[in-house]
């Protein structure tokens, strides 16, 4: 390894060489501030155009300033960060992205979560010298995401997000100059591209150009209709980073505060997504075992692997992208929508109402899932098994607006039945977390022997594609895992080129799986962070006192009472759907 020394503010540094200064800067505690630069750890993915110039820095012997995210150290180099000459530029050009940057602070949808915002702030700026021309931009509202484009400070991360972390492919920088802007293909809108609404551009996005679309205003109207019968949700990942809105560490578990949060805000009916997540491991693990009964009777037309579909984010991505594969993946539906389905039929009829009359409201970690529940299969005669999907930033800033103090709630229970869940539900939002899930019932049904271990570790860790076998008592199952959009491609790319020996493979759209979604609390790329959460998730896990889906009661309950068996008629009416081709809708 080679390596420079250099001076930082007059600190001594050595670094390997081919670092850049903004790098060995923060390896010594030194603050660069810098806009468009985006590192995405254990990834090795970087956003670094250079653009933004916010993080120049003065090296003696340079004529110019030189950007730190881009400026790799040299031996002798000697660096100021702050000095009056940096400074002044940085602010100039703070000045000159404002010029052209509305004034809008009060009611963006990132006031007080906005990098731009936190920047100017740092640097002093109280009034903006430079007037003239401001860029005009068509406002863009899909069912998930809004783009407001008068707002982009052309970053790129969005860009790196799209294309390099997920390899979706959709965003790019269109025309030249003043007018460019980060759009889809010919501008079209996002709901018109192969858009997979995972979020993760949002997730990014240092300003207010990319937000999710704010649904809590027609929850409030819901609540307050007496006709109405609102019943709220919870997925399994956003009692694991609700408290960082209020401050709390990552990873700090607040399910009961969370439920009494939602109770204080007038929801009539508190229930858990993991119930619903315990009802798709009924359905897709006998799924599952009906496609390998088949496979070892020797039916050759059989479509293994099988692939989770769990996540709409991943639905969109293999529809828009591998449309030819879309008899591969279960036909489960994801939680969020067997939940809705058995909220409008099974508990709207011990209720006594008619299923327009109960609303159906689901708190989530990811923007598609909004995209998700506004999908025409899953509606009755128009009406929406699930009606409105809020994120967890969407949630946190309804406890606000009520005045709720979120640290000092008392911790309250999920209403029965469609409440009750198993420790294998809880981690379904984590990656390698349905997969498990499935293992623990799967293996049960199929041996008729009880699980020598209960926790599978060889499923769990963050590479972006793993692999493991499970010994079903003699009969070896293949399993992949992969979270991120651009590590599914891989192994949709080695699936349909008869390379896969996988039996089985679990793929969440978003890095670090639901934990990590597009609607969570913004991490900025820390992995750190996302760990945290995942360890909160195992700790629930491991403090409930049913961990096998199976196991449920109320579900057991559910299929006596009203849906027959697993992958029955009835269940297959109601919790079971089908894909569509749609890259034929984004030709040109």
């Amino acid at each position: 390894m080679e390596i420079v020394q250099l001076s930082i503010d007059n600190k001594k540094v050595v670094v390997e060489k081919g670092t850049t200064i903004l790098e060995a800067a923060k390896n010594i505690g030194v603050d660069i501030p810098t806009l468009c630069h985006m590192k995405l750890h254990d990834m090795n993915i970087e956003n670094k155009p250079g653009g933004c110039r916010v993080c120049v820095v003065e090296v003696e012997g340079r004529r110019n300033l030189a950007p730190a995210c881009k400026t790799e150290c040299t031996e002798g180099m000697d660096i100021q960060t702050h000095s009056v000459r940096v400074v002044n530029a940085r602010r100039t050009v703070m000045e000159l992205i404002l010029s052209d940057h509305p004034f809008e602070c009060l009611v963006c949808a990132k006031s007080g979560d906005c990098e731009l915002q936190t920047m100017a702030q740092n640097l002093g700026i109280r009034e903006v010298r430079y007037q003239g021309e401001k860029n005009s931009y068509k406002s863009d509202e899909s069912p998930a995401i809004v783009r407001e484009m008068e707002k982009c400070i052309m970053c790129r991360r969005c860009e790196t997000a799209c294309n390099e972390v997920q390899t979706v492919g959709v965003l790019s920088a269109v025309n030249r100059g003043f007018e460019s802007v980060v759009a889809p293909a010919f501008e079209m809108d996002l709901d018109h591209s192969a858009c997979t609404f995972c979020g993760q551009c949002v997730a990014v996005c240092p300003t207010g150009a990319l937000t999710e679309r704010d649904s809590s205003a027609k929850v409030m109207d819901a609540i307050v209709d007496p006709k109405k019968t609102v019943i709220v949700q919870t997925a399994p990942a956003v009692r694991a980073a609700l408290g960082e809105e209020f401050g709390m560490e990552a990873g700090t578990l607040v399910t009961g505060k969370m439920v009494s949060a939602l109770r204080k805000l007038g929801f009539d009916h508190v229930f858990d997504t993991d119930f619903a997540a315990d009802l798709t491991i009924m359905e897709e693990g006998t799924e599952l075992l009906g496609r390998l009964g088949k496979h070892l009777a020797g039916d050759k037309d059989v479509k293994l692997p099988i692939l989770t579909s769990c996540c709409p984010g991943w639905v969109n991505f293999f529809e828009h992208q591998f449309p030819d594969m879309i008899d591969i993946p279960s036909t489960a539906k994801s939680p969020q929508q067997m939940f809705g389905a058995i909220a409008k039929t099974y508990f709207a009829d011990q209720l006594k109402q008619k299923r327009e009359d109960v609303v159906v409201v689901s708190v989530m970690p990811c923007l598609a899932k909004k995209y998700e529940c506004a999908r025409d299969e899953f509606k009755v005669d128009g009406d929406p098994d699930v009606n409105l999907s809020i994120s967890t930033r969407e949630l946190a800033q309804m406890i606000r607006n009520a005045n709720l103090n979120f640290e000092a709630l008392e911790e309250d229970d999920f209403d029965q039945p469609l409440g009750e869940s198993t420790g294998a539900a809880v981690i379904f939002g984590t990656t390698g977390g349905v997969i498990e899930a499935a293992v623990r019932t799967a293996y049960e049904v199929h041996t008729k022997k009880p699980l020598p271990k209960l926790d599978f570790e060889e499923l769990r860790g963050f590479e972006g594609i793993r692999s493991a076998t499970i010994d079903f008592d003699g009969l070896p199952i293949n399993i992949g895992i992969a979270h991120g959009l651009g590590n599914a491609r891989k192994l949709l790319e080695d699936i349909r080129a008869g390379k896969s020996q996988f039996h089985a493979i679990e793929i969440m759209a978003c890095p670090g799986g639901c934990i990590g979604g597009g609607g969570q609390p913004y991490h900025h790329g820390d992995v750190e962070v996302l760990k945290k959460r995942q360890h909160a998730i195992y700790e629930e896990d491991k403090g409930k006192v049913l961990r096998k889906s199976h196991e449920n009661p109320f579900v057991q309950k559910l299929y006596s009472e009203f849906l027959g068996e697993p992958c029955g008629h009835k269940s297959h009416e109601l919790l079971h759907t089908h894909y569509y081709d749609k890259k034929k809708k984004i030709e040109i």
